[in-house]
């Protein structure tokens, strides 16, 4: 039988009904977004245009050259704020942990780009972009400078850096470095959405040297892996060793400039590989004495002031030649990056002079990137070394990359 409900009962599901609407109507238009890369951030430091513009003073580009500094300092537009972000990646075996880097964010309300970073080789560790020190560091200066001419800049520390100093640097492994930039460039996207900051959802990826085949492994990854992921419009790769196949046979077979500082980083690629593929052999099977026992002691610190072909063993260098080593020729083998088909317009910057990241990297690479219908541009500077290169290629990406703006 029907019973007619109370005044009391009728207001009891007037509430319900009108909490249930509430609750629906709450979670459609606020719901609640967990971070999925984003661990943790805390601000570095925020700075005016003028403390921006006062690091040029103190840098390369404020000694002696007057028109170069004016030009440097006519790039800073906006106050920047900087984050230190810890973000979740991935290890040499596969795992989570957690890695750091640095988001530079200029102080407007304009929409603007995301630049992912990828810095060079760093011997020193106090270097890392997330201790955003007032040394070497690339993102101190450069990173920064460009970020306050309006852009957002995420800059990763690698493996092996910051939160993760405690761990190898993985040096010049494609997956690692690429994964770590890219888990990044998610922290940095959720970064924003948590601070509310306006972004044009434009992204484009820079590096120079190792920054610059770190900045091509990314790219490779976005591209075949991800590539509804982001939009991303722009590459600039400067003097990075993408054909590591012929770098490795190159090395240790002819004769080169016997730079100590040069071949460390040879003999680190070498090492690199021996633990990461878990080839695992002693120093003796790749190097001659005495050098065998100098890098044992101080790894990719070794002083090898020799052409490197001749400080590698005979044994070593058969192997490789003859195709019988085929546990580091396939660990080499992984990380070479030229020969694919990138769909976004790519630039690469290398001197023809280069004696430490030889030009053929960036020949090779053009080439068969090229063969396959690559949106890729060759910029050759004519008897520019690895580091005098380094202004060109600065200056042609801010170019290129105010062009995709």
């Amino acid at each position: 039988m029907f019973q007619k409900p109370t005044k009391s009962r009728s207001l009891i599901l007037l509430l319900l009904v009108n909490l249930i609407i509430w609750s629906c109507s709450k979670n459609d238009i606020d719901p609640v977004v967990e971070n999925q890369y984003l661990v943790s951030t805390s601000v570095i430091g925020e700075y005016s245009t003028t403390q921006v513009a006062q690091r040029v003073d103190n840098s390369d580009f404020g000694q002696g050259n007057a028109l170069i500094t004016s030009l440097v300092k006519g790039l800073v537009k906006y106050p920047i704020k900087v984050y230190k972000v810890v973000y979740n990646t991935k290890g040499v075996d596969g795992k989570t942990l957690q890695a750091s880097g640095v988001v530079i964010v200029p102080t407007t309300t304009e929409s603007l780009p995301l630049i992912s970073q990828q810095h060079g080789t760093l011997s020193n560790k106090a270097d890392a972009p997330s201790l955003y020190s007032t040394g070497a560091s690339e993102t101190y200066l450069l990173a920064s400078l460009v970020a306050s001419n309006g852009f957002i800049l995420s800059c990763p520390d690698y493996i092996g850096y910051g939160t993760t100093q405690n761990l190898d640097h993985p040096y010049e492994h494609r997956e690692t470095l690429a994964q770590s930039s890219l888990d990044l460039i998610r922290a940095a996207k959720e970064l924003l959405n948590q601070e509310k900051v306006s972004w044009s959802k434009k992204v484009m990826i820079t590096g120079y040297s190792e920054g610059g085949y770190a900045t091509m492994a990314l790219q490779k990854k976005m591209e075949e892996q991800f590539p509804n992921e982001f939009n991303l419009v722009a590459s600039s790769c400067g003097a990075g060793a993408y054909n590591k196949t012929a770098f490795m046979k190159y090395i240790i077979n002819e004769t080169t400039h016997g730079v100590a500082s040069y071949n460390s980083l040879y003999i680190w690629v070498t090492t690199a590989y021996n633990s990461i593929y878990g080839i695992n052999r002693p120093m003796t099977y790749y190097f001659n004495a005495p050098y065998a026992a100098e890098v044992q002691a101080k790894g990719p610190f070794a002083n090898i002031p020799v052409s490197i072909n001749l400080a590698y063993s005979d044994t070593f260098r058969k192997g490789v030649n003859e195709g019988t080593d085929t546990a580091f020729i396939n660990a080499v083998k992984d990380n070479d990056i030229f020969d694919w088909k990138p769909k976004t317009p790519t630039q690469l910057y290398h001197g023809t002079a280069d004696q430490h990241v030889f030009y053929f990297n960036s020949e090779t690479a053009f080439n068969a990137m090229k063969a396959k219908g690559g949106d890729v541009t060759l910029i050759s500077l004519p008897n520019k070394d690895h580091f005098t290169a380094i202004q060109d290629y600065l200056l042609g990406t801010l170019t290129f990359f105010g062009g995709k703006k």
